[in-house]
């Protein structure tokens, strides 16, 4: 419904405003999921005898990165369709008609996360983030993640949390700015040179291009796979990234440095295994570092799903790596361009104003 909306700015509030619609998953008894089945199956292959991945896949899903400590990885189906019916009430709540005589929003915004407090961010209608939760093994999954058995990604370093620090700081902070060229923190918005990549278009937002490639929990969640012999395509609908698999080959260099890092792949098997590393410091998946090391494994299921499993590590971010994994849903429906700052003059106008402002204060203080 909403892949053809395809605007960058308010993107990002807008995304997190929703996941917050998302009700936490209640403890409940539930059977650990089985591991993904290997060996020759009767699955799609191509001429070279490895699986045929190759399709347009939806990843929309209302399941969580991370589930709450202590509940379990797997949900009862009865607690699935409560969950369900819940984000499903939401919505028709907020696609109702509003009213045009409605008053202006509170200076700073309704307070919702994001930001400026979500002012100007998109309404439900064009809001596309699924309606269920993911089943691995016929059993719906509470998280992506599966290790940690816990369902929360791990603590951060000391260093971490040293940088994270250093970001809360105010844009004025020219030390900041200087010591971390990545920084996208809570100022980002307010200095032109810092807008996130998302915003600007220049890659997707949160980690819908990846790797790892996660749900945005928002729209244009098409993924695409070609693939050949000597490389494998991943392209995403959301800023059209597209991520090149060079098969069988060596990272790159390390004086190379890519926003989606160096991925390189191999076949175990009957999976497809891609080790990314070489990424620059201007990405920081999650308050990453250039260290960011991630593996996949893309496993053929059956004619129409492919599980995506993911590891995660990086030392000087996490005491230890992670693992998520999530089936892949093959769609009919076809990839649309997204236009994403086509007809958008929000940036020009944030200049003009900045300057006019200057003058309006200079004119105040008799300092023209």
């Amino acid at each position: 419904m909403s892949r053809g909306l395809s605007r960058g700015i308010g993107a990002l509030a807008g995304a997190i405003a929703l996941a917050s619609l998302m009700p936490v998953p209640a403890s409940g008894q539930g059977q650990a999921a089985k591991a993904p089945p290997t060996g020759k199956r009767a699955i799609p292959r191509l001429a070279d005898g490895h699986p045929d991945l190759q399709g347009t896949y939806d990843l929309a899903t209302l399941t969580p990165v991370e589930r709450t400590a202590g509940s379990p990885l797997v949900l009862t189906d009865e607690q699935a369709a409560k969950l369900e019916k819940q984000v499903a009430a939401v919505k028709d709540s907020r696609a109702a008609p509003i009213k045009a005589d409605r008053g202006a929003p509170p200076v700073g915004g309704d307070g919702s996360p994001g930001a400026a407090g979500n002012v100007g961010g998109y309404n439900s209608f064009w809001i596309d983030s699924g309606s269920s939760y993911v089943v691995v093994d016929g059993l719906k999954r509470a998280s992506l993640l599966i290790d940690p058995s816990d369902g929360r990604i791990p603590a951060v370093t000391p260093q971490a949390r040293q940088r994270s620090a250093r970001n809360l700081r105010p844009t004025s902070d020219q030390s900041a700015r200087e010591d971390d060229p990545g920084f996208e923190g809570a100022g980002a918005y307010d200095d032109p040179e810092r807008r996130p990549l998302g915003e600007r278009c220049l890659m997707g937002f949160g980690s819908t291009s990846g790797p790892p490639v996660l749900p945005n929990y928002f729209y244009n969640n098409l993924h695409q796979i070609v693939q050949t012999p000597d490389s494998v395509l991943i392209l995403t609908e959301m800023v059209h990234d597209a991520r090149i698999v060079r098969m069988n080959s060596e990272h790159l260099p390390p004086t190379i440095r890519k926003w989606m890092g160096d991925s390189v792949g191999r076949w175990e098997g009957d999976t497809l295994v891609v080790d990314t590393t070489n990424f620059t410091d201007k990405t920081r998946y999650r308050g990453s570092t250039d260290k960011l090391h991630i593996v996949e494994r893309f496993s053929r299921v059956d004619g129409k799903t492919v599980l995506y499993r993911f590891t995660i590590e990086d030392p000087d971010t996490w005491t230890a790596p992670w693992t998520g994994e999530y089936p892949w849903t093959a769609t009919g429906e076809l990839m649309y361009e997204y236009a994403c700052h086509e007809g958008n003059y929000a940036m020009g106008n944030i200049l003009r104003g900045a300057r006019l402002k200057e003058v309006n204060d200079a004119k105040k203080t008799g300092k023209q």
